[in-house]
């Protein structure tokens, strides 16, 4: 159960990392292309939008499996935490990348706007105006991210990924094992609170509204 426990736990904040750095940079791609009027922008919007879109509409349990070919080639296994973590990202990225975009658009354009009349480059207004002025929405929208991730590595788990979802179902459910399902599955609720509070928390400590 210790094992199980680590290993789910490790896959969620591995794969919340990186989903952060990539939603993020995928947001501000969408963000920054949007409305532009140059035909090589617009394609590149379009490209990201369809990645985010097609990716976000894709069961995850349907993912795992499509992706099996380019987790091998990547990790060099299928099965395992390591494993999961391709399934995890590429899910989880894109919906985070579309709250991020939400978030920067309710900044209050006033705000870009002085700062693009005080001489900001474009990377001063991302990096001391649109990170600062969404970051309680960033966090608040890492926090859901990572919520449906741990829910994420449960699936991912009942198909050989390791983690307390593959010990519900081997060690429980195929063993009529009720015991085991039901403590797998109060660890996880556990480790969905854990994480919730954490993101409540870092939300009223940088929210200064």
């Amino acid at each position: 159960m210790g094992q199980a426990t680590w290993e789910t736990v490790w896959m969620t904040v591995v794969s919340i990392i990186v989903v952060t750095i990539l939603g993020i940079l995928l947001g501000l791609v969408l963000f920054e292309t949007n409305g532009s009027s140059s035909i090589l922008i617009k394609i590149l919007n379009w490209i990201v939008a369809a990645f985010v879109n097609i990716f976000r509409s894709i069961p995850f349990i349907i993912l795992i499996v499509l992706l099996l070919p380019t987790t091998q080639l990547i990790m060099g296994t299928i099965i395992g935490p390591q494993a999961a973590l391709p399934s995890l990202i590429i899910s989880a990225a894109p919906f985070y990348a579309r709250l991020v975009e939400i978030a920067f658009h309710e900044i209050d354009h006033g705000v870009i706007e002085a700062a693009e009349a005080m001489g900001a480059t474009k990377w001063q207004i991302i990096l001391k105006v649109l990170l600062p002025e969404s970051m309680p929405a960033l966090v608040s929208g890492i926090t859901v991210t990572a919520i449906s991730l741990i829910g994420y590595t449960a699936m991912a788990g009942a198909i050989g990924a390791g983690g307390l979802g593959n010990l519900a179902y081997l060690d429980g459910f195929q063993a009529s094992n009720n015991a085991v399902t039901l403590m797998a599955t109060v660890i996880i609720v556990l480790i969905v609170f854990v994480f919730q509070y954490l993101g409540d928390f870092a939300v009223k400590r940088i929210d200064k509204r």
